[in-house]
């Protein structure tokens, strides 16, 4: 009897500025035929509300992209676009807030989350308004600022003052100043419109775990610029709950939301905060961004799983891909290897959520553009060599039975 072809699920997420979750998958492939040519693949990219999120789903879905000009994180016209899906029920769009406030769109000269706007954010739910999406899911991730979605409420029609009448500066460095909310000129549309925001739980707004504590530094803030983001949304959340919440909270459920610690307030900077105080129900991401993709089933399926991510870290096992994959993966009983472009401090963590194996792809030192530039190639090789590995270690328990 021949024996079947391996069956590997390949469920990686992208690579942020350099490579496409569905590239990333397409490199591991071409390494893994190199030495299992007749292999089973599974390609299964993935994606978490970040970079991608709105085209991703766009094809699965049946839907399109809408190419749209808005604000980006620095106040400088960006290109960037929302989806709108195909399928039953009202229309739904996707709006990435990545494609316009992600890292990826500020210099780096200009990294200061203490003045990048989510304004973008706003214009693209009422772009998505006027395209008529009466469901609208907000995909959080990979982004360049830490407003709590101050900018996206003044786009949305909200005025934001100070305690002199004064509409506040764009970004989180002046919402210490803040002293009241008028939504009165909110888009009514809000009202008649679900509100989705896939977003990682395990970012909260306020406290020690607070995301201007958390993601400020990789942002470019500096220790007294976190400490002052971090009182701004204090701020924020305080007058939000006083302004915004008891208006809009009834329509959503969030009568008693918690601004401050609920889970996925912190998302994006506080962006999550800032749309859950006009009604947006915040969920879990990848209860909403792996619907209908059956990744259960298709792990289990598999006799072997690669993932990956750009940095494994002690992150990692906060709500990334690799962590989501590796915990389906591991309630099936089936291995799972990572692939990381770097690994960091707290690597090891993911062992506890499924994780079996894990390796770096680079082959040597080199400059970050290099890294970046030659990701795909790294990746095939990195695979490729794991699969080897893989390979050797079947060959030496089928030469001593009692090493299985």
């Amino acid at each position: 009897m021949t024996p079947r072809p391996h069956r590997i699920a390949i469920a990686p997420s992208g690579f942020k500025e350099s490579l496409s979750a569905a590239r990333v998958a397409e490199a591991i492939a071409t390494g893994v035929r190199r030495v299992i040519p007749d292999a089973d693949l599974d390609l299964i990219p993935l994606v978490d509300g970040g970079e991608g999120t709105a085209e991703a789903l766009a094809l699965a879905g049946g839907g399109r992209l809408v190419p749209v000009t808005a604000t980006g994180p620095v106040g400088d016209p960006v290109a960037s676009h929302f989806a709108l899906l195909g399928g039953p029920g009202p229309l739904t769009a996707v709006v990435e807030m990545a494609a316009v406030a992600g890292l990826a769109l500020v210099p780096p000269d200009r990294r200061h989350p203490g003045a990048t706007t989510t304004y973008g954010v706003g214009e693209l739910i009422r772009a998505a308004l006027d395209a008529g999406a009466r469901r609208i899911l907000v995909g959080c991730g990979d982004s360049g600022t830490s407003d709590g979605g101050a900018g996206a409420l003044q786009a949305l029609g909200a005025r934001l003052t100070d305690r002199h009448g004064r509409e506040l500066r764009p970004g989180g460095g002046s919402l210490h100043e803040l002293e009241h909310i008028d939504p009165s000129g909110l888009d009514p549309r809000l009202a008649d419109t679900e509100l989705l925001v896939a977003c990682n739980p395990y970012n909260v707004l306020c406290g020690k775990r607070g995301v201007a504590r958390v993601f400020g530094p990789q942002k470019g803030a500096t220790p007294a610029e976190v400490e002052l983001l971090s009182a701004g949304l204090e701020r924020l959340a305080a007058v939000l709950t006083r302004d915004l919440l008891p208006a809009f909270a009834p329509a959503s459920g969030a009568t008693a939301l918690d601004l401050r610690t609920a889970p996925g307030t912190g998302a994006s900077g506080g962006l999550g905060a800032g749309l859950a105080s006009v009604g947006a129900r915040l969920l879990p991401r990848y209860d909403v961004l792996l619907d209908g993709l059956d990744l259960d089933a298709r792990l289990a399926r598999a006799d072997f799983v690669i993932t990956a991510e750009g940095a494994l870290d002690h992150q990692t096992v906060r709500g990334k891909i690799p962590a989501e994959v590796a915990r389906r993966a591991q309630a099936a009983g089936v291995p799972v290897l990572v692939l990381a472009g770097t690994i960091g401090p707290g690597a090891q963590d993911v062992r506890a959520v499924g994780v079996d194996a894990y390796s770096a792809i680079l082959p040597a030192p080199m400059t970050l553009v290099e890294a970046i530039g030659r990701s795909g190639e790294f990746l095939a090789d990195a695979s490729e060599r794991a699969m080897r590995i893989m390979a050797l270690g079947t060959r030496l328990t089928r030469l001593d039975p009692l090493a299985a």
